[in-house]
């Protein structure tokens, strides 16, 4: 067998240094995706007995009896946030999407700014933080999946389309 010479070899060379660097950042994502979630709930989902912004009754038990629910926690404040929230935002119109805002404000404060980012799924206003001690959560965003009332999966930090799909088709 002939070794390849040129730009085949340049090619090929370059093509494993991507493919290890891209196992390596998969591999250092899933450690940290794993670490922080160490002290989140799993299996029994905690209740969430709330109403959104919009004054729609929340009750992510008894929603996930029907099919997944995508539970979103985020931040007006946060960067991850504004790279997740277009995603669960077009997910919210094929599947069950519950989120809720963090530390951010008023509920009118959090209806302006989805207004202005032009956002419909659903937003719970945790401003007292309730919501977010019975959960754990210390990393926006956070995405937990609950089917049938267990936590199917949780993922923190920035997820693609392709990812919160996975996680919602893994739990079914």
């Amino acid at each position: 067998m002939t070794k390849p010479t040129g730009w085949k070899h340049t090619l090929i060379k370059w093509s494993k240094e991507l493919v290890s660097i891209f196992i390596l950042i998969t591999l250092v994502s899933l450690a940290i995706d794993w670490y922080r979630s160490l002290n989140m709930p799993q299996g029994d989902a905690p209740a969430i007995h709330a109403m959104t912004l919009d004054s729609v009754p929340v009750d992510i038990i008894t929603q996930s009896h029907e099919e997944p629910v995508v539970l979103y926690f985020w931040a007006t404040w946060c960067g991850a946030c504004k790279l997740v929230s277009p995603t669960v935002d077009w997910f919210s119109n094929h599947y069950q999407v519950v989120s809720v805002a963090l530390s951010s404000g008023s509920d009118e404060r959090v209806h302006r700014y989805m207004q202005a980012k032009d956002y419909e799924f659903p937003v719970i206003n945790d401003s007292n933080g309730l919501i977010s001690r019975q959960w754990n959560i210390s990393v926006t965003p956070t995405i937990a999946v609950i089917y049938k009332g267990k936590i199917e999966n949780i993922s923190t930090g920035v997820t693609t389309p392709m990812g919160l799909w996975l996680r919602i088709f893994s739990a079914q």
